[in-house]
């Protein structure tokens, strides 16, 4: 009998094969997390390949290991440089801002997560930003678009707030740099209107730019938000106050009465 396929399958395929073939870089093992792969860096150099990367002004990326040389890409070009902070915990991003006339080596510090720390300062709903690019780690994705994270839904979200802010549109070119290896055919009615969505695939051997533009999400869509995950995420609570006073409809997953979707933001 063949095995269902989910995408809490495809990760466990996917980081799997990652350290069973040595294709995995530290931190190890890769599971649970976005994976740092081999020739992480060949994949992030591609971005220097795309008009969208160097006609952009600020760029937010995720904070995560593999797209580290990204970071430094985009601060060594001297852009604004967005890293959402981890599992939104604080707040929703970080601006990181180098130390004036400071050398490579520095900038190489402000790209790591201990440079996220020590050269940001927040950025919340109220700041007035817009973001020209996202680039965002995957555990797997597909030529059409779709990509499969670790499993917690932080990167939709971080869009979805985004798009609330109007930080971003459905125009908002997003990448993701994986490894050959994570780039894969996967069910299209596994993915959702919550689901972030990739225009461009950087591997350290090809550069994919995806079949279609597929919808990116709007906003936050309150009845995929479960009560537990709303409580970990406290920025949640403000967005949802200020949508719930504009009259929208901020009802979470387990007060929504309808139970056709039952897909969430951490679905496995």
């Amino acid at each position: 009998m063949a095995t269902e396929v989910t995408k809490a399958s495809i990760r466990q395929k996917t980081w799997d094969y990652l350290e069973a073939n040595n294709l995995a870089s530290f931190p190890r093992p890769v599971h649970h997390r976005i994976p740092n792969f081999k020739d992480a860096t060949a994949a992030n150099n591609r971005l220097k390949e795309l008009d969208v990367f160097i006609n952009s002004r600020t760029i937010q990326i995720s904070p995560d290991k593999p797209q580290e040389h990204a970071r430094f890409l985009t601060l060594e070009a001297k852009k604004t440089l967005l890293v959402p902070t981890p599992r939104l915990k604080t707040g929703l991003f970080n601006k990181i801002t180098p130390p004036k006339g400071c050398n490579k080596e520095t900038l190489q510090t402000c790209s790591t997560s201990q440079g996220v720390r020590q050269y940001s300062v927040p950025i919340g709903l109220d700041d007035q930003i817009k973001v020209d690019l996202v680039i965002t780690g995957s555990v797997a994705a597909s030529t059409k678009g779709h990509r499969i994270g670790k499993g917690e839904g932080y990167a939709d979200m971080e869009y979805a707030m985004m798009s609330s802010m109007g930080a971003v549109d459905q125009n908002t070119i997003v990448i993701t740099t994986v490894h050959d290896c994570q780039v894969m055919d996967m069910p299209d009615d596994l993915f959702g209107s919550h689901d972030l969505t990739v225009d461009y695939i950087l591997t350290p051997t090809q550069l994919i730019k995806c079949e279609g533009t597929l919808p990116k999400p709007t906003g936050i869509i309150w009845r995929k938000l479960t009560l537990e995950k709303f409580n970990q995420i406290p920025i949640l609570k403000n967005l949802r106050f200020r949508e719930e006073k504009a009259g929208k409809d901020v009802r979470l997953k387990h007060e929504y009465e309808s139970k056709a979707e039952e897909t969430s933001y951490d679905s496995k």
